[in-house]
């Protein structure tokens, strides 16, 4: 627990134990006592915490709010704790609160360094979260990236609260698609030597294709040899092995590394769909209409039954992802997370169905949906045609705005909104670059330490500096921002809102900057002086943190 969770709940303690006293002294009749709910004001002239408990009080007790809230403030013990109360308008009660517990949040950001704001709260349940996982028929796009950027940050925070989470990618290599792919790069490669050689009309036309066909003829594979059944399947096999390893390579510089590469083909070559397919009818769930086997998935609220086995006798690609979330959670897994694309909102109903008819629980599935992106260049859209081959690749657009830049603004709106990705500000240097001034942060307090360092000043542990000077509003604000952190890291872990550390770091940045502006560090003397400096220390230290939460790196020069 947070030390700003414990103040607000030691400040509810006292509240309620200042109303039982009133009642055994017999100035207050009422029959219970309301919980305690603390508001922080949005005016700092409001205080730290206000509380409306007074105006709840007021009709069962038969007096004004404002009569009760003074009778509150009365009885309030703990005056170290609470440094002034004020009642105000028809009876809040507003508490300003001791510095103390600020000083407080600094000594444990020392201790507990880069691990500042963990938690247990998860107590090492075994989460596993599933994204990217794109067709392995082409370089991944922008949309694959902000899958990238949310799903591997989220991890991160998942473990930062106690989960032991784990990350996938599902290879689709099997499917009609990966047919396509094999007859695309068979006739990019008969073109080599035959200009003439028709492509298919339903072909992948990218660049990319006509890449692999070079890379092919310089291995010297020869083809000619094969038939052309084999001829396709060979480009089928050896261009998804191609397309994965390009997959893999660019989001190693993405800084996102999978725990594991899980290919579809394997579920196909181990009788896995026929297993899941036994197990549902066992169960119950399935039934033959119209030469087709169908799952009963509306008994668990899915909107229509879903076909298993076609009428040619081949699978659907619902029968592969019912085997692969057996597969999941027969591994031991108790909670699967799903980031998909923004046309996956019929997936979620069947395969939570899937899931209950397994006989596991139907939050055991969680599905997020990640919505569109536009890229933005000089305020105007970028056009795109996956299927022309015309498009951005997350390689390019770590080549055109470099990784940290890429991440930020991938991170920086939840999941669930639209994002206009600005290209032309993700790649300038200025302070109108979010990722770059809150970079520019850290590298400002590295700079800072560096030249106490040269000029002999002394820097003294936090639990040695003299802390109580640290008095100005500006001073008080930053350790108040310092002081959110594990709030802020538990709710964009438990409510999936990773954007919500890209905005604390971008906040916490500019209060920093201003304080800065506004107070000398190493041109103060004495205890002044080394109280900054140690509290830029823990500002250092948090941002460190945060970048590290959202993948991106903490520079100690720009």
């Amino acid at each position: 627990m947070s030390i700003a969770v414990k103040q607000k709940q030691r400040l509810a303690t006292l509240i309620k134990d200042a109303i039982e006293h009133i009642i055994r002294d017999d100035q207050l009749q009422v029959a219970d006592i309301p919980e305690i709910h603390l508001e922080t004001p949005r005016e700092k002239s409001h205080g730290d915490f206000a509380s409306n408990v007074a105006l709840v009080l007021a009709k069962p007790a038969k007096k004004s709010p404002r009569q009760v809230a003074e009778l509150i403030v009365e009885y309030l013990t703990d005056q170290e704790f609470i440094e002034k109360v004020d009642v105000a308008g028809p009876g809040f009660i507003n508490f300003f609160i001791s510095n103390q517990w600020l000083y407080d949040v600094l000594l444990t950001i020392e201790k507990e360094g880069l691990n500042y704001g963990a938690s247990n709260y998860g107590k090492g349940e075994q989460v596993l979260l599933e994204f990217v996982s794109a067709n392995p028929v082409g370089p991944m796009n922008v949309v694959n990236a902000r899958a990238a950027a949310i799903g591997d940050t989220l991890a991160r925070l998942l473990r930062a609260v106690g989960y032991n989470a784990s990350t996938e990618y599902y290879v689709n290599d099997a499917g009609v698609q990966t047919e396509v792919f094999g007859r695309s790069l068979d006739a990019r490669y008969r073109q080599l030597t035959d200009e003439e050689y028709p492509f298919p009309e339903d072909g992948y036309p990218g660049v990319y294709v006509s890449e692999l066909a070079q890379k092919l003829q310089r291995e010297g594979m020869d083809l000619s040899s094969m038939s052309d059944a084999e001829r396709v399947e060979y480009c089928r096999t050896w261009g998804i092995d191609e397309m994965v390893a390009m997959q893999r390579a660019d989001l190693v510089a993405f800084d996102v590394e999978f725990d594991r590469w899980f290919r579809e083909q394997d579920l196909h070559s181990t009788g896995a769909l026929e297993a899941v397919i036994e197990t549902l009818t066992n169960s119950g769930y399935m039934y033959n209409e119209e030469g087709a086997l169908w799952f009963r998935s509306t008994a668990f609220g899915d909107d229509k039954d879903r076909v298993i086995i076609k009428t040619d006798r081949t699978y659907t690609y619902v029968t592969a992802d019912i085997a692969y979330h057996y597969d999941k959670l027969k591994r031991g897994f108790t909670r699967l997370i799903d980031l998909l694309g923004p046309d996956h909102h019929g997936y979620i109903g069947r395969m939570k169905a899937a899931v209950q008819a397994l006989g596991y629980p139907k939050d055991a599935l969680e599905v997020l949906i990640l919505q569109y992106v536009a890229l933005l260049r000089n305020g105007q859209q970028v056009k795109m045609s996956k299927r022309a081959g015309e498009f951005i690749t997350l390689r390019d657009l770590i080549d055109e705005v470099g990784k940290d830049a890429a991440r930020y603004f991938f991170l920086m709106r939840s999941l669930d909104s639209h994002l206009d990705f600005d290209l032309t500000l993700a790649a300038e240097q200025s302070s109108e670059n979010p990722v770059f001034y809150i970079q520019y942060a850290h590298a400002r307090i590295c700079s800072i330490l560096a030249q106490a360092s040269e000029q002999n000043v002394q820097v003294v542990c936090v639990s040695e500096a003299p802390l109580s000077v640290l008095n100005k509003e500006v001073e008080i604000d930053l350790m108040k921002k310092l002081a959110e952190l594990p709030e802020e890291i538990s709710a964009a872990a438990l409510y999936r809102e990773p954007h919500r550390i890209a905005r604390y770091a971008l906040d916490l940045a500019g209060i920093f900057h201003s304080f800065y502006t506004h107070c000398h560090i190493l041109g103060e003397e004495g205890n002044i002086r080394i109280a900054r400096l140690a509290l830029v220390s823990c500002v250092r230290l948090v941002l460190q943190r945060v970048l590290s939460l959202l993948g991106i790196v903490a520079p100690e020069r720009m």
